[in-house]
């Protein structure tokens, strides 16, 4: 009997990816914070060669429906490329573009294979489950004082923004471990899961890992049931989210002493710089867009255009407006056609594969579709291996020494 590795691949593939979208959160914890290497190369470099074996293995089946968003989305860098050619900026474009020319496409490739292949998912979603919950102890460890360094106090912002989306992947994947268990007890115990991972994105301060945490724990599990026909189950789901998050308000609202020390808490209810700066980016965008019509300011041309100099931190905080403002309207438009596209493909395959794959899909690409709208740029890797992730429901792979079906 010969082995077949091909499963074992699989899943290892699985594990470095999530890896390696995990990786700016895995940087800001300790003892990955002191690593002498990047810990994202690294995944990278194990990981490229799996998929070599992974891709060249098998057979492969696309559907119809990815053509559009595919072709899209190989075009957008290329057109960024162009822009480029005009663009006032040297630094922030030297850096953006390698990112969404080279490793953009690659992690779309990536989450194309590692979402259709079985064995991969379920260690894409261990992995996740796993890195959440160990950021989840780290931060809930030194909030009781336990680890100083627990955090790097350098990476405070790295951490909230990157630390609580991995929160927020990893409870959603929780909630759904919830509704999927058959015995009330297993049932409860992934629920305290659900909490655990909760009340440590409280702690960081990162306001929009918050909200992603919602729309997974809510939308997740609900499009599980809806798809397995539970509709009643759907509703009462999202009814239990819903007075969840009342009760939570009213406890606030009664005891507002109790939010000391939650840094998001404290955020989302005193902080109104974070929204007037992001208002005020999303207008500038908006503006430059205009002067600079049909084609846009040239690649990472916004902050120069804008007056913030060489900064790439303070780019329009929306990936569609950044298409707008810095590659036009045909940037714009193919922006549209890869990821809003991809979003209506995946939306029309959800039927066409089983409920629990397409809900694992969902809790992995919801948090980081709610972050690209109001934070990170175009060279985000998240945002191209979550849209891998969401066409990968059009994917079907078999073993390429499997005999197709004959019909007679």
């Amino acid at each position: 009997m010969i082995f077949d590795a091909r499963p074992v691949l699989a899943l290892l593939a699985g594990w470095l990816a999530a890896t390696l979208q995990l990786a700016g959160a895995l940087k800001t914890a300790p003892p990955l914070a002191g690593l002498p290497f990047d810990l994202s190369l690294l995944a990278f470099a194990a990981l490229l060669p799996v998929l070599a074996v992974l891709a060249a293995t098998a057979r492969w089946r696309l559907d119809p429906a990815l053509a559009l968003p595919l072709a899209a989305a190989l075009v957008l860098p290329l057109w960024w490329v162009v822009a480029g050619s005009w663009t006032a900026s040297r630094d922030v474009a030297s850096d953006k573009l390698p990112e969404i020319v080279l490793a953009g496409p690659a992690m779309l490739a990536t989450g194309l294979l590692v979402g259709a292949e079985q064995a991969a998912r379920r260690g894409l979603v261990a992995a996740s489950l796993l890195i959440g919950l160990a950021l989840a102890s780290v931060i809930l460890w030194r909030f009781a004082g336990g680890w100083q360094a627990a955090l790097d106090p350098d990476a405070g912002k790295v951490h909230h923004q990157l630390a609580g989306l991995a929160l927020a992947i990893a409870a959603g994947l929780a909630a759904l471990r919830a509704v999927e268990s058959r015995s009330a007890l297993r049932a409860v115990c992934w629920l305290l899961v659900v909490g655990a991972l909760a009340v440590a994105a409280l702690l960081p301060g990162g306001r929009t890992a918050l909200l992603a945490l919602g729309l997974g724990v809510a939308l997740a599990p609900a499009l599980r049931l809806w798809l397995d026909g539970r509709h009643g189950a759907c509703g009462t789901w999202l009814s239990a989210c819903l007075a969840a998050l009342l009760l939570f308000l009213l406890l606030l609202m009664l005891r507002p002493e109790e939010a000391e020390g939650l840094r998001t808490l404290e955020r989302l209810s005193g902080e109104a710089a974070g929204l007037e700066a992001r208002l005020g980016l999303w207008a500038a965008a908006l503006d430059w867009a205009g002067r600079a019509a049909p084609f846009g300011l040239g690649a990472g041309g916004f902050t120069i255009a804008a007056g913030h100099g060489e900064r790439r931190g303070l780019y329009p905080h929306n990936h569609a407006l950044e298409a707008l403002a810095e590659a036009g309207l045909p940037g714009l438009l193919l922006w549209l056609l890869a990821f809003g596209g991809g979003l209506l493909a995946a939306i029309r395959l959800l039927r066409r594969v089983a409920p629990a794959r397409a809900a694992r899909i969902a809790a992995m690409v919801l948090p980081v579709a709610l972050t690209v709208m109001v934070s990170t740029d175009l060279g985000n890797r998240m945002a191209w291996f979550a849209l891998g992730l969401a066409l990968s429901l059009g994917v079907a792979s078999a073993p390429a020494h499997a005999v197709a079906p004959r019909h007679v």
